[in-house]
C-alpha cells in the first residue's frame, strides 16, 4: 500500500470513528505503529487530523455537532459519491460549492484537477482547496458566518454570488422526493442554493439513499432543473422512474 493511499484509509477511519488510537490502525492495516504514527504526522500537518495522544481525532475546524456527525455518517457511501462526481468536472470550470459533508468529501477530490475556480460559502472547503497544489482559484463569499457547519449565508452572500457564472453547481440534499424535487432543512442555506443554481449552466445533486422519499421545511428546486444525481444506491422504483422520465442523468457510484 503506498502512502497516499494508506493515508487516505487511515483518514477514513478516523472520520467514521471520530477517534482512533495508533494501536488500533495499524491493527486494522496491518502495518507498523511507526508507521502509523508517521502518516498521523502528514496528515495533521495539513489539517485533515489532529494528533492527539496516542492516536487522532476529526480536527477541531470540522466543528461540533451535528455537523461533526454528519461527517462520519455514511462517510464511505459520500466518498464513492465524492469520487463519481469528480469524474464530471473538466479542467478550467468554474464550480459553485455549497456547504455539506458529502461536498467536502468533493473537494477533496478536485484535487487533481486543474485550473478550476472555486466559489463556495464553506471555509473548510475553501481551505481544503487551497490546500491543494493545483493551479485551482477558491472564492469565499462573505456574509453571516454560522460556526457549527463553518459557513457564510444571507443576502451578503447571495449578492457577492450573483457576480459569478458557472458551469456547474454542485449541491448537497437535506431531502428528495417525486412531489417537490430537492428540499432542505435550513432556510438560510436553501435559499443560498436557490442562487447558485440561478447563476449555474449544469446543476449537480450528491445525495446518499437514507434522503430519498424524505420531506425537508424548504425547497430548493424541482427535478426538472437537475442535470445529474449522484447517489451511492439506486432509487426506489417510483422514484428512479420520475427522475428517468425528467431527463436527468442518475450516476450510481460503487
Amino acid at each position: 500500500m503506498n502512502p497516499s493511499t494508506r493515508q487516505f484509509e487511515i483518514l477514513n477511519i478516523v472520520r467514521q470513528q471520530d477517534h482512533v488510537t495508533v494501536n488500533e490502525l495499524a491493527k486494522m492495516l496491518g502495518i507498523s505503529k511507526e508507521t502509523i504514527r508517521r502518516d498521523l504526522t502528514e496528515l495533521a500537518s495539513s489539517g485533515q487530523v489532529q494528533k492527539i495522544h496516542g492516536g487522532a481525532s476529526l480536527p477541531t475546524m470540522v466543528g461540533e455537532g451535528p455537523f461533526r456527525e454528519r461527517m462520519g455518517k455514511n462517510a464511505a457511501a459520500k466518498i464513492k459519491i465524492a469520487e463519481a462526481a469528480a469524474q464530471l468536472i473538466s479542467p478550467g470550470e468554474t464550480i459553485l460549492i455549497d456547504t455539506g459533508s458529502t461536498t467536502l468529501y468533493f473537494a477533496e477530490k478536485l484535487a487533481a484537477i486543474h485550473g478550476l475556480t472555486v466559489v463556495t460559502n464553506s471555509t473548510q472547503i475553501a481551505k481544503t482547496m487551497s490546500l491543494d497544489p493545483s493551479s485551482s482559484r477558491v472564492f469565499l463569499l462573505g456574509g453571516e458566518f454560522h460556526g457549527d457547519n463553518r459557513q457564510t449565508v444571507g443576502s451578503m452572500a447571495i449578492t457577492q454570488l450573483q457576480s459569478f457564472r458557472a458551469h456547474h453547481a454542485i449541491l448537497t440534499a437535506g431531502a428528495l422526493d417525486t412531489r417537490t424535487g430537492v428540499m432542505d432543512f435550513s432556510i438560510e442555506e436553501a435559499q443560498l442554493a436557490r442562487a447558485m443554481i440561478a447563476q449555474a449552466e449544469h446543476l449537480t445533486i450528491l445525495i446518499d439513499s437514507s434522503k430519498f422519499n424524505k420531506i425537508a421545511s424548504f425547497e430548493v428546486c424541482s427535478l426538472s432543473r437537475i442535470t445529474n444525481l449522484v447517489c451511492d444506491i439506486a432509487p426506489p422504483e417510483e422514484l428512479y422512474a420520475t427522475l428517468l422520465k425528467a431527463k436527468i442523468n442518475v450516476i450510481i457510484a460503487s
